[in-house]
């Protein structure tokens, strides 16, 4: 799998995830894309092209995109349905809940530009919700990848996956993420790297973030392990389970800090090991702005992480 390189070896996930999606409908006739008037963004236009029977394009109206993506499965087919994330989850939460998750049925649901990608479009078509109100969904596996290779094993992983699926397809450039030993496995967590004093528990476009902030820690010293949550429902407990073995906790997302991947980490650290913890993301609707100055605002970033991980290494040590 190769992806159009960006600037300054930067990548768009949507590019991973259309020619995955393309290579998988070879050799599988069930699967379908469906769209809601975002051929473009979706970065559907070469499946179109190639498979113009197979692609239903609903038009601006994401409740019967969802709930068209649901008939097609219970026709036997494997809809992927596409839109950008605010809309596909906030307009059709019903119908994610009702026709998907309630029923079992066999839609994989990816949204697009999710987080700040469209920072300059303001909050409204910010999607920093998405992960805490469809969390609360039983049934709904959901997939946050880091980088082009891991965006491509989800949507295979998903196509592979009996049971309807969320992935957040990232629009916002990240770096292909170096990996000694790349497997993906649904609900399984990705330890990037090994650390004894503090682990960052992070997730899509935060990882490489992490990673830069682990580099800074290790100049001074501080030994921190770095862990791609990369799914967020179901979540690899014992993975969460180790990290508190540290004894601290450090968890950064493209998402508010309620409800997300930080809330998620924090109801298992509370019940099996509690430790100090910062659970780093959004505090409220974000102001209109680019993705880069936004997550730097509010210190999703290298500086910020590190910052975060010092405090919670002292508050370990004072307790």
């Amino acid at each position: 799998m190769s992806a159009p390189q960006a600037k300054q070896g930067m990548f768009d996930c949507r590019d991973a995830w259309a020619e995955t999606l393309h290579d998988l409908a070879a050799g599988d006739s069930r699967i379908v894309a469906v769209c809601n008037d975002s051929v473009g963004s979706s970065k559907l236009s070469g499946f179109r092209k190639a498979y113009p029977e197979r692609l239903v394009n609903v038009g601006i109206a994401e409740q019967n995109l969802v709930s068209v993506g649901a008939g097609l499965a219970n026709g036997g087919k494997i809809p992927f349905v596409s839109a950008a994330s605010c809309f596909l989850t906030g307009r059709a939460l019903e119908q994610i809940k009702a026709d998907c998750a309630y029923s079992s049925a066999n839609v994989k649901l990816c949204g697009m530009a999710p987080g700040v990608a469209y920072g300059e479009l303001g909050a409204t078509h910010h999607s920093i919700e998405d992960v805490a109100w469809l969390r609360a969904m039983h049934n709904l596996t959901i997939l946050v990848p880091s980088d082009p290779w891991e965006t491509a094993e989800a949507i295979k992983a998903a196509a592979a996956f009996d049971g309807p699926v969320f992935i957040r397809v990232s629009r916002m450039p990240v770096p292909a993420i170096e990996r000694a030993n790349a497997t993906f496995a649904i609900g399984r967590a990705e330890t990037l790297r090994q650390g004894n004093d503090l682990a960052f528990i992070v997730n899509g476009t935060l990882v490489h973030r992490a990673l830069e902030a682990a580099e800074i820690l290790a100049a001074e010293g501080i030994s921190a392990r770095v862990i791609n949550m990369s799914t967020v429902s179901p979540l690899d407990l014992a993975a969460i389970d180790e990290a508190a073995k540290t004894g601290a906790i450090v968890t950064a997302e493209e998402h508010v800090v309620r409800g997300g991947l930080g809330g998620a980490v924090a109801e298992q650290v509370a019940i099996t090991r509690p430790v100090p913890m910062r659970i780093l993301g959004f505090p409220g609707f974000a102001p209109t702005g680019s993705a880069e100055w936004l997550l730097d605002h509010f210190g999703l970033n290298a500086a910020g992480l590190a910052r975060a991980a010092r405090e919670v290494i002292a508050a370990k040590g004072a307790a």
